[in-house]
């Protein structure tokens, strides 16, 4: 699916360790019995996803985690959790308390959000995301989950403007009760993959959280999507700012760490620091560099786009 090809590593070359100085060297995975040095927390709340430390940490998750966190990462987010174990989701969400660590998103996975769905108003499109909500409650639970992605799938071109937007408003309301009661938040995700995805743009969103009226319907603010779609980030952050719950990163072109594309992310993390922002900003995107020394690279990056 396109959405997942912000997981695949880019191809450019890889950096040497002499470019990155002492960087590279704290990006080792620490040996058997030994944590590696700890680095001093982010100033925002950037969210490593599986795989992104692999080659430094190992190709278990958990591993990867205890490895965010000595590098200053505070949270984490993972778009498949509801297709892992249960049992492998009981010990992430304890792994994630133990560190004082958040758990990101991860997505409502209805089997239904890469086609025409929610807008077409059939029952039995609405059937099946009441039935996700429900399994996601649980999930959230589980790995200690306060948002879940909700993506409503393509457009029906069948169907007038309004009648669509108001089918994915009625279903968004029933997503919207099952998830109050436990004080979780869907977040609604505008995407640029492909022109007929539903939800294209932030303002679009907006409306639609206004019409649910529900404290578990938000906007997840994607910058990369955002970007390739509308541009002018700042200024429609500011206009949505009272609906946006979540945001997710990557520069454009290519989906990777920032300052390898033409987003300033150092001015946009010194808009939202000012905002006030405190949630988290999930690392949807891929890696420039290859190995260690490609992880080594995107960990200076996000360094030096952190900066006060």
């Amino acid at each position: 699916m396109e959405r997942r090809k912000f997981l695949q590593q880019g191809t450019l070359a890889g950096i040497s360790a002499l470019a990155l100085g002492g960087i590279a060297s704290k990006s080792q995975a620490a040996p058997a019995g030994e944590r590696a040095v700890k680095e001093k927390p982010f100033s925002l709340n950037y969210a490593p996803h599986d795989g992104m430390f692999k080659n430094s940490a190992g190709a278990d998750f958990l591993d990867q985690i205890k490895y965010a966190y000595d590098q200053g990462f505070r949270s984490i987010e993972d778009n498949g959790m509801m297709h892992r174990p249960v049992a492998e989701q009981e010990k992430i969400g304890s792994l994630l308390t133990k560190l004082g660590m958040t758990m990101g998103v991860f997505v409502v996975d209805t089997g239904n959000n890469w086609k025409t769905s929610l807008a077409s108003g059939k029952q039995e499109f609405t059937d099946a995301f009441v039935k996700t909500c429900k399994e996601s409650v649980d999930v959230a639970k589980r790995c200690n989950a306060k948002w879940a992605t909700v993506v409503p799938g393509f457009f029906d071109r069948s169907l007038p403007m309004g009648i669509q937007t108001s089918n994915v408003v009625a279903a968004l309301r029933k997503g919207a009760a099952i998830f109050e009661p436990h004080n979780l938040v869907m977040v609604l995700e505008p995407l640029s993959d492909t022109p007929e995805l539903f939800l294209r743009t932030s303002e679009q969103t907006y409306e639609i959280c206004k019409a649910v009226n529900s404290p578990s319907c938000k906007i997840l603010y994607d910058i990369y999507h955002m970007q390739r779609n509308t541009g002018n980030l700042i200024p429609v952050i500011d206009m949505c700012w009272d609906e946006i719950a979540y945001i997710q990163i990557g520069d454009n072109p290519g989906r990777r760490e920032p300052g390898t594309g033409e987003i300033n992310y150092k001015n946009i993390f010194r808009h939202l620091r000012k905002k006030g922002y405190q949630g988290v900003l999930g690392m949807e995107h891929g890696i420039a560099g290859q190995g260690k020394e490609g992880e080594a690279a995107l960990i200076k990056a996000y360094r030096e786009a952190d900066e006060l």
